[in-house]
């Protein structure tokens, strides 16, 4: 089964304007699948093959003689040599759209040789785990029920070629190839134990302010050593940072982040949470149905193709909203609430927010599915209604 994926469209314009394109996200994301099903008229190869990688490492006229375009290059991190043999072949024939389209899943290696090489060549799209707007003919995310087993399942396109899969031993497999591959092959990381340990740490720490030297000393390493394994989790979309939001673009900066992981499904293996049952009595449903809503629209906007920017907002007196979107239209602030029960105190930070800022659109998102006006401005909505 495949199931159609929102960013097509803004990949099918891209690839009339752009001699190459490049698709990254995480491991599974479905980024082979989608270019496989979308450009099925282009070659495909990939670099996880270990005797086309050492042909493209060592010899790489020889590979793209033998691999003509229109080409699918998957995995290109594993031979970023190849990146300046590309931009000789585009630009022996520059006006020709779509030449070649490449995937990664390491972005922290990849994109310096793809602006050194490619700069102005390419059109650069992430892909993240499945949306609930894609998934919309398959689940109601209006059930609370359904939607609290998918937010532990998780949002990769596996558990929807393969519905009777094993949750829990999926996302066991998964983290173990992804420390064993992406980690050790990044920065040779001998201690993966502490590693890990500095992962679940993060997990517990989903949707609050990202303080680095409490968890460096927790895990018991230094913070230089902290921030160059953060930077790894965000570099192959385990997790994402959501950056504060300051009317001072320097400021916005120097602020501590917020941290969500880019699927809740490892987010809740790492906290053991393995069913909706038990989602609905830990102390940390309130995160994670927030770390849902928050990448959930991450995504949306990412299929738009259009410049955006997500934050937060949080003042030294304690005052937050969770998520604001920024684009050229205007900014749109949203409060998170795991809740069914909507009391118009619950939007009192967005209210204040509004009051000095100006805001295109306020809503509460919450599970409650009836439409309420909270303040003249503000209304609460159930968060899968809001198009974002």
């Amino acid at each position: 089964m495949y199931l159609p994926r929102a960013i097509e469209i803004p990949l099918h314009k891209a690839i009339k304007q752009f001699p190459s394109l490049l698709v990254t996200g995480a491991r599974q994301a479905g980024k082979s699948t989608l270019l496989r099903h979308a450009f099925s008229e282009y070659q495909y190869v990939t670099l996880d093959d270990p005797l086309i990688r050492a042909m493209a490492n060592n010899d790489p006229e020889l590979f793209l003689e033998t691999n003509p375009a229109p080409l699918i290059i998957d995995e290109i991190q594993y031979a970023p040599g190849l990146l300046s043999y590309l931009k000789i072949r585009i630009d022996q024939n520059r006006r020709a759209m779509g030449q070649y389209i490449l995937t990664g899943s390491q972005v922290f290696q990849l994109m310096k040789g793809v602006s050194e090489s490619l700069a102005g060549r390419i059109a650069i799209f992430q892909l993240y785990p499945l949306s609930w707007k894609e998934i919309s003919s398959l689940k109601d995310s209006k059930d609370d029920l359904i939607c609290a087993a998918q937010t532990v399942q998780g949002f990769y396109p596996e558990f929807f070629a393969q519905p009777n899969v094993d949750w829990n031993l999926w996302h066991s497999s998964y983290l173990s190839t992804y420390l064993e591959r992406d980690v050790r092959n990044l920065k040779s990381i001998v201690d993966l134990g502490r590693f890990q340990m500095f992962l679940a740490l993060l997990a517990a720490r989903s949707g609050q302010l990202l303080n680095i030297s409490e968890i460096s000393k927790e895990c018991g390493i230094s913070q230089p050593t902290a921030k160059d394994w953060l930077s790894i989790l965000e570099a192959t979309y385990i997790i994402y940072l959501l950056k504060p939001f300051h009317d001072n673009r320097t400021k916005r900066l120097v602020k501590s982040p917020k941290i969500y992981f880019v699927d809740t499904g490892l987010l809740c293996y790492l906290l053991g949470i393995d069913s909706q049952e038990r989602l609905f009595k830990v102390a940390e449903r309130g995160h994670v149905f927030e770390n849902m809503v928050v990448m959930e629209a991450i995504k949306r906007c990412s299929f738009e193709g259009t410049r955006f920017q997500p934050f937060f907002y949080r003042t030294s007196s304690g005052l937050e909203v969770d998520l604001l979107i920024e684009k050229a239209a205007g900014l749109e602030a949203f409060e998170i609430k795991f809740s069914k029960t909507i009391h118009k105190e619950m939007a009192d930070s967005l209210n204040t927010f509004v009051s000095e800022h100006s805001v295109k659109r306020a809503r509460l998102l919450s599970l409650q599915e009836k439409s309420i006006a909270l303040f003249p401005e503000i209304w609460a909505e159930h968060w899968s209604s809001v198009s974002i």
